[in-house]
């Protein structure tokens, strides 16, 4: 398994680096910076636009109303949970894809594609059963508020309909990049959030003689994002990109049982990771959602814009496990050791700089929602917890998902996830919640910090641990 996922980080990444002025030929450390700084700002500001979509809504809702909010938080915590499992398939499809990419093969990316896109409609049809048939049921593990759970079932009534064209999104855009094409993921964020956000200010508030429909109007806005970027994509896809890839229609009727096979081996650990990742986050709002109203209202304007600024963590982590992968596959492992410790540095800058940013731009954003007085207050508080949380956070996790998994040890951060989750974090919580009756400020630190504590494992683990001694045998 380690093996395999040096080889498709390096396939992945050889003439993208190459495209940046990265070379394996031990390049200065000037060439480092400028390769990082090249891809970096690029893959944050498509991961910012992105969740954007998502802000907008929160946003507008939270000047419409504090239960249409917090009714639409519940519902995206669903959303969230999807995405990551949608985003490990995509992952593991340009891993394992990109290998046939680099040989120049084809026909098994083809039949990759096609297998991705079975279990990602797979995953989206189980989705839409489940919550069709038990909305409430669905909405009741994040709040039992009926104000809540009555804006919640509108929401989810619509938006449900979004998660087909969502999985086709997202795996037709992971084939895409399994051929190092990349540009129009930014193109089509930019469009979906012009369209959600025109329509949710006519929908949600009734401007220009359009119905006032608040939070169906929002769910109405996201559909119609959806299904825009479904069609602007296909279109693409097979009149332009579709050449270079020889794909059609067709191609999505046909599988290979033992690249299927191989393909789940690739993707099952970045599952676990990120399901695992979508739980706890979910979790959050399950706690916070039954012990006060007000809570579940502030966790989500907190949470979203700690969303926004995470996207600074998600950028390292992806351009490090480019880099990493290249680094260890050019077999130079004294550099790819000086790769690590610099990815690192930088880590820990970005980290200083986010949690400031977060400090500072909390007051402005919190202006723009009309909550309740002790709402705001609340979610002031879990915004400056969370400034701190951001440090740490910016250091373990693109050390973790970006040097440590690209260098091949995806095992560790699934074990560690599992240990620090399940069995510190959450039990933490649920006991500092419904058995210590603790305030939600008390709460959200225990729920965010395997965010500080991960940082001396990811430390020990990215210097001296597993990876480094084989490299070091190897070498």
């Amino acid at each position: 398994m380690q093996q395999e996922q040096s080889i498709s980080s390096q396939n992945l990444s050889d003439s993208r680096l190459s495209r940046f002025g990265f070379h394996s030929k031990k390049p200065s450390d000037s060439a480092f910076y400028k390769a990082f700084f090249s891809m970096y700002p690029l893959l944050v500001l498509q991961n910012v636009v992105t969740l954007s979509v998502n802000l907008a809504d929160n946003m507008m809702l939270g000047a419409y109303g504090e239960s249409a909010l917090s009714g639409a938080a519940a519902v995206n915590q669903i959303q969230f949970v999807y995405q990551c499992l949608l985003t490990a398939l995509g992952d593991g499809l340009v891993m394992f894809g990109s290998q046939y990419w680099g040989k120049k093969q084809l026909s098994p990316l083809r039949k990759i594609a096609a297998s991705a896109m079975h279990f990602g409609l797979l995953l989206s049809a189980v989705l839409f059963l489940l919550v069709s048939i038990f909305p409430i049921q669905a909405l009741r593990i994040f709040t039992t508020d009926s104000a809540i759970l009555e804006q919640g079932a509108q929401y989810l009534s619509i938006i449900r309909f979004t998660y087909l064209f969502f999985a086709i999104t997202q795996i037709l855009l992971a084939t895409l990049r399994s051929v190092e094409i990349v540009g129009i993921a930014f193109r089509l964020s930019c469009m979906a959030l012009l369209v959600n956000c025109s329509i949710n200010y006519l929908l949600i508030f009734g401007h220009f003689g359009f119905p006032q429909l608040g939070i169906r109007g929002a769910a109405i806005g996201t559909l119609t994002a959806r299904i825009l970027e479904v069609i602007v994509l296909l279109v693409y896809l097979f009149r332009s990109a579709g050449k270079k890839l020889g794909l059609h229609f067709s191609n999505y009727f046909h599988v290979d049982p033992v690249l299927t096979k191989d393909y789940l081996k690739t993707t099952a650990p970045m599952l676990v990771t990120n399901g695992l990742w979508g739980v706890n986050t979910a979790l959050q709002t399950v706690i916070l959602g039954h012990m006060t109203a007000a809570a579940i209202a502030a966790n989500s304007v907190a949470s979203t814009l700690y969303m926004l600024i995470k996207s600074t963590a998600v950028g390292a982590s992806s351009t490090a496990s480019v880099m990493i992968g290249k680094a260890v596959g050019s077999g130079d492992i004294p550099l790819t050791k000086h790769y690590s410790k610099l990815l690192q540095r930088l880590f820990l800058c970005i980290g200083v700089l986010s949690g400031i940013t977060l400090f500072f731009i909390r007051i402005p954003i919190l202006s723009i929602y009309d909550l309740q007085p002790a709402t705001k207050e609340m979610a002031n508080t879990f915004l400056i917890i969370l400034s701190v949380i951001c440090v740490g956070m910016t250091y373990q996790m693109p050390t973790n998902n970006g040097i440590i998994r690209g260098g091949g040890n995806a095992l560790f951060v699934v074990k560690m996830d599992l240990i620090s989750i399940w069995c510190i974090v959450l039990p933490l919580s649920f006991f500092m919640a419904f058995v210590m009756h603790a305030s939600p400020t008390v709460v959200v630190w225990c729920l965010n910090a395997d965010q500080i504590f991960k940082c001396v494992p990811a430390f020990l683990e990215s210097n001296y641990g597993n990876w480094i001694r084989k490299l070091t045998r190897d070498e």
